[in-house]
């Protein structure tokens, strides 16, 4: 890959000069104006080779081109790699049995969601499940249907699972006392060995989460509460 980035793209940018070579292919003004309003540049590119010595004279051939439009392309971001280095929106690439390439989720982005996923389940938070579940609503879809292209279906499902883990974990957080750990769970259809070992291990709240409550609150249970999964 030719993973280029432009040094200061857009202070150096000739607007002028950019919409002149788009007219010369979109001939309604009305879409021009458009992308004159609203539109916003990029200011990286990929361009995907068989050798590192074809990627050396596409990268020398950029560096011309940038270089007619006074852009400058900036070295110390951009390199001539394997597509498994470098991040593409967010994604890198991993080669599968069939030697196909394929996109992942990249770890920084992998990162943020299980941020943001704590700070919406924080346990401190003071909200119902109701609330968290629909914060959850608002952020998980927009993120799974952006890194749709991503296959990696096991890191999905672990997600998913995490998320579903701290949320147990919450809601014995919610219920504080055994006693009423033990009704609600009641309540739910779990039977009494399980509600009792629940009630019985509240000072363990994130082991407990993991075994004894899963029996009491499936996954069906936030299928019916309305919790998106990131997986199939």
């Amino acid at each position: 890959m030719v993973d280029v980035d432009l040094k200061k793209f857009f202070d150096r940018v000739n607007h002028d000069v950019l919409m002149g070579k788009l007219a010369k292919r979109i001939r309604d003004r009305r879409v021009l104006g458009l992308i004159h309003a609203f539109a916003r540049y990029a200011d990286d590119c990929n361009v995907y080779v068989r050798s590192q010595r074809a990627g050396q004279r596409v990268m020398e051939l950029l560096r011309r081109l940038f270089g007619r439009l006074r852009l400058r392309v900036n070295e110390s971001k951009s390199a001539i790699d394997l597509v498994e280095h470098r991040k593409v929106l967010g994604c890198t690439f991993w080669e599968a049995r069939d030697g196909s390439m394929r996109l992942r989720v990249a770890d920084k982005p992998l990162a943020a969601l299980k941020a943001r996923i704590c700070r919406i389940t924080r346990r401190t938070g003071g909200r119902s499940m109701a609330q968290v579940v629909e914060d959850l609503k608002e952020y998980l879809p927009g993120w799974r249907n952006y890194f749709s292209l991503a296959a990696t279906p096991q890191i999905l499902a672990r997600l998913d699972k995490w998320i579903r883990h701290r949320l147990r974990a919450l809601y014995l957080k919610q219920w504080k006392r055994g006693p009423t750990a033990y009704r609600r769970l009641r309540a739910y259809g779990a039977s009494h060995r399980v509600a009792a070992t629940v009630a019985a291990n509240m000072r363990h709240r994130w082991k407990t989460s993991r075994h004894a409550l899963n029996a009491a609150l499936p996954n069906s249970h936030f299928d019916a509460l309305g919790l998106p999964r990131l997986g199939a």
